[in-house]
């Protein structure tokens, strides 16, 4: 829709027209296109590609003669590149004596010369129109004579200066918080005030309090959301039990990590009479105790999701929700909503039903557990998990034979002292327990969506997870790098994602498993919140959508409220597309911002386990190539660091883009993408969060 209209624009410049009068240009026939295009025309409005005059909408030509775009700092050489908004060009190269006292982030506006960088037009920044940074996160330094602020983050500059009068409290080697940041002048570069003191740089408590702040995430809960959930009780009236399915007296069940906190999802089977299994997935009904607009809605809706910090979580529901009256724990009445589904031994789903519910978990398994009982064929309610398990078996064959991509990415899992420092690193293992639980979570999610499609003329603006087809460009970059591991991969066939999962099984247990599943993934498109279903290119799911996990996503949260009022005809509230589009753009911010922070905390986790073990080798596999030197990922702990080709002595090594390589001049050595290698750690800098080694 969205292109549809500045393709209109584009093409009638002069043309000023109302909202009605486009929707008959763009043959728009029902009410829910129609609220779409006028969606998209304000959100046009708001990025001010168009203006508009009364009721009539017209091509913004101010803007359209301006520049203006996104700076994106490449590195410490300091220069960058802008990503325009509103026009063709491709990114413009800003070489870092003409960036302005621009930082990483900021919205700029840029005029171009004529020199060309590559591929790309030079620029220079003419103005700052809005800063990305209001706060700046770092560790408190001194010279002889002036102190300073060195940032966490390499892409701003590398030193904020600090009057003695603006220090409030900081004493060197504090991590702090700066704001009410100033540029004085180029030459005297970015002056600032400490507004927090985080705690001692190093310190477990500064570190994950410095991460929530990079990321500008909350981790302290507003005095009215904590005083609001003191009010909720675990006490269900009994006029709600009498609205909802009682299923109390079902064998029902959590599986879930060693270390959860919470359990939000729960599962059951019983063999019917015909040969058919019913299926009950049992989902924590959040939605009861968080009413829209209350303070502990809003602050969730904020947050839009729980962070996991390694040895820490910042919830996205505060602990009395998400630890006990919303947590499924065993032995407790407690309110859910539940997917019952009859299922044939086949893995076809016969019929469901969406249905309020009140449970009474009969027992808190985890992983390891399931897994024992399914390994022996014995223990409690093992008939239960067996069942499940061969069920889930089946699903998850059907699954990956209509196209599904079974993606491995191996995690680390890391055992701490009482301090928060690691004292042991490992991968973590999949086991047939985790598969168990995912399939019927993903048959759950499938359904929802899917129900909410059934009725095409009456249907409700809903909440999707939606999963784009890849790139043309970066399918054709991938082709090329398995070709050059001796593996095919046909790029015009990127409609049909059984490719990857045929390709996946090739190399299954091979060498180069881990980087092709690594470069497969950089080759997707990122899932996404959206009120528009384009399907789920990853999962071959024609409908999807997050249902499972409300109390620590809010998008679960809301596709609760809205399946409810569509199921049962009920308006608790009327959710305007508008509403949840806004929603899905700044959940999926939110995702993109926690897993950065999360990806943050394993990368510091890996680097203070490393930091004492300078001199020691280590098995690793080849990650990444550039011209400066070699990515390596370590086998046993997936730490990430460089072997730069000025420290390899054997030989003057040579970047080979085409072919993901560096080769030695005089030897012909070659080291490519997916190598195994052996190395020494030579270096770790913790203020620059870099490992370095060295080829062995």
């Amino acid at each position: 829709m969205k292109n549809k209209i500045k393709s209109f624009f584009s093409k009638h410049p002069q043309s000023k027209i109302k909202a009605k009068e486009l929707a008959k240009e763009l043959n728009l026939k029902n009410d829910h296109e129609y609220a779409e295009l006028k969606f998209y025309l304000h959100k046009l409005q708001q990025e001010e590609f168009i203006v508009k005059l009364g009721k009539r909408y017209s091509l913004n030509k101010k803007t359209d003669e301006r520049l203006i775009g996104k700076l994106k700092i490449i590195n410490e050489r300091g220069y960058g590149f802008v990503t325009l908004k509103n026009h063709h060009i491709k990114d413009i190269f800003i070489p870092g004596k003409y960036l302005n006292s621009a930082m990483d982030g900021d919205k700029v506006e840029v005029k171009l010369l004529t020199k060309q960088y590559g591929k790309n037009i030079e620029g220079q920044i003419v103005s700052i129109i809005e800063r990305a940074h209001k706060k700046i996160i770092g560790t408190l330094k001194k010279t002889k004579s002036f102190y300073f602020v060195e940032p966490v983050d390499e892409k701003l500059p590398k030193s904020i200066y600090i009057s003695k009068k603006n220090l409030n409290g900081a004493k060197i080697g504090d991590k702090v918080v700066v704001g009410k940041l100033e540029w004085k002048s180029q030459q005297f570069g970015l002056e600032g005030t400490v507004l927090e003191i985080l705690g001692k740089a190093g310190s477990y408590d500064a570190e994950i309090a410095a991460i929530a702040r990079e990321f500008d995430l909350e981790y302290k809960f507003p005095k009215e959301v904590t005083a609001q959930s003191k009010t909720l009780t675990e006490i269900i009236p009994k006029t709600e039990i009498e609205k909802r399915l009682d299923l109390r007296n079902e064998i029902i069940f959590t599986i879930d990590p060693d270390d959860a906190k919470d359990f939000d999802d729960a599962v059951s089977i019983k063999k019917l009479e015909n040969g058919n299994f019913l299926v009950g997935v049992h989902i924590a009904d959040v939605s009861y105790y968080v009413k829209y607009n209350s303070p502990i809605f809003k602050e969730a809706q904020q947050r839009a999701t729980s962070v996991y910090l390694v040895g820490k979580v910042i919830p996205m529901l505060p602990e009395e929700l998400s630890t006990n009256i919303c947590s499924l724990l065993p032995g407790k009445d407690r309110l859910t909503y539940s997917v019952i589904s009859e299922i044939t031994p086949r893995g076809k789903v016969v019929s469901y039903q969406i249905k309020k519910s009140i449970i009474n978990s009969k027992r808190r398994f985890t992983y390891n557990e399931v897994q024992e009982i399914i390994d022996k064929g014995e223990g409690e309610f093992a008939k239960e998990i067996n069942l499940l398990n061969k069920l889930a078996k089946t699903l998850r064959q059907k699954r990956i034979k209509k196209g599904s991509i079974n993606f491995h990415t191996p995690e680390v899992e890391f055992k701490l002292d009482k301090n928060g420092v690691p004292i042991d690193v490992k991968i973590k293992e999949i086991k047939e327990s985790h598969n168990l639980i995912e399939e019927f979570m993903l048959l759950a999610n499938q359904i929802i969506a899917t129900h909410i499609n059934l009725d095409k003329k009456n249907r409700s603006p809903f909440i999707y997870r939606v999963h784009d087809q890849p790139d043309k460009e970066k399918i054709e970059e991938f082709s090329r790098f398995v070709k050059s591991l001796g593996y095919s991969f046909d790029p015009k066939a990127v409609n049909n994602s059984k490719q990857f999962q045929i390709l996946l099984d090739q190399v299954k247990g091979t060498e180069e498993e881990g980087v092709i599943n690594e470069i497969a993934i950089r080759s997707m498109a990122k899932a996404i919140y959206s009120t528009k279903n384009i399907g789920h290119y990853g999962l071959g799911f024609k409908y999807y959508t997050h249902f499972t996990s409300p109390i620590r996503r809010f998008p679960d949260l809301m596709v609760h409220k809205l399946i409810y009022n569509y199921v049962e005809n009920v308006k608790e509230k009327n959710f305007s597309l508008e509403e949840l589009e806004k929603i899905c753009n700044h959940s999926s911010e939110k995702e993109r911002s926690a897993t950065e922070a999360e990806r943050l905390s394993i990368k510091l986790k890996q680097i203070e386990f490393l930091k004492n073990k300078i001199g020691e080798e280590f098995n690793a596999i080849v990650s990444g190539i550039t011209n400066f030197g070699i990515f390596v990922e370590l086998s046993h702990t997936l730490a990430e660091g460089l072997v730069r080709l000025k420290d390899i002595n054997d030989d003057f090594y040579v970047f080979d883009e085409k072919n993901y390589a560096v080769y030695g001049k005089r030897t012909g050595k070659r080291i490519r993408l997916g190598d195994k290698v052996n190395v020494k750690l030579i270096r770790v800098n913790e203020t620059k969060r870099e490992i370095d080694f060295a080829l062995v």
